[in-house]
């Protein structure tokens, strides 16, 4: 999951960001309103942890930045502000959760990888399709029964690939999926070939097909019609 955590404390922000990256977690940090928004502009993302009071605005410019972009973005609101009306606000506004300050670090990962399972997920943890079958709870892949040994990148780009079926994606929207904001300092995007070579082959070893295709001077996509 790729997360942008908005927050201008600095030793929270930091908090965060390393229990979330220790959980598997690809996070990218805006200290303001101003760099959220020009992140948000530049980049996906699947949830966004947002701090209501920033230097420079209100969080809930972000929700309605967000909102009138149609963006699907899930929203996780944390603030020092324990208020009904601001609960009540931010939901209206298209927000999907709210946490208040302070929080243990666990329950955010719980409330990240909920709203993500509502969203994306239909509200299960577990996504089939055919002989495919993952775990986000467990972070595992299986194939036929078989649990695949993929390294973290490798879970990520097949989650990656099944929750946007038949969408053709970019090498550079994968690098960025993958990587975040790092991906704008590499030469080449060489390496996504490798890891999506290196996914291929371990679910045919294990029995299962290879639906991703390679669209030429384009990308790849997960091409559910070759099943």
């Amino acid at each position: 999951m790729k997360v942008l955590i908005v927050e201008d404390n600095t030793e929270l922000a930091r908090n965060v960001n390393d229990y979330l990256r220790h959980e598997g977690y690809i996070c990218e940090l805006a200290v303001d309103l101003r760099q959220a928004i020009d992140k948000i502009s530049s980049f996906q993302y699947d949830c966004i942890v947002l701090d209501l009071i920033l230097p420079d605005g209100n969080g809930f410019d972000i929700v309605n930045y967000l909102k009138s972009l149609r963006n699907k973005t899930c929203i996780l609101v944390v603030s020092a502000k324990n208020s009904l009306e601001d609960k009540v606000k931010g939901l209206e506004l298209g927000a999907d959760d709210y946490l208040t300050k302070p929080f243990h670090l666990p329950e955010l990962n719980a409330r990240l990888k909920a709203i993500y399972r509502r969203k994306y997920l239909q509200g299960d943890y577990e996504i089939v399709f055919n002989e495919i079958l993952i775990n986000t709870d467990q972070m595992e892949a299986k194939v036929c029964g078989v649990l695949l040994d993929l390294t973290r990148k490798e879970y990520s780009l097949l989650l990656y690939f099944l929750t946007n079926q038949n969408r053709v994606l970019t090498r550079q929207t994968i690098a960025e999926h993958l990587w975040g904001d790092y991906a704008d300092n590499l030469l080449n995007f060489d390496f996504v070939y490798q890891h999506i070579k290196n996914l291929r082959k371990k679910i045919v070893q294990a029995g299962g097909k290879d639906y991703v295709e390679t669209v030429y001077g384009l990308g790849y996509k997960f091409n559910t019609s070759s099943s």
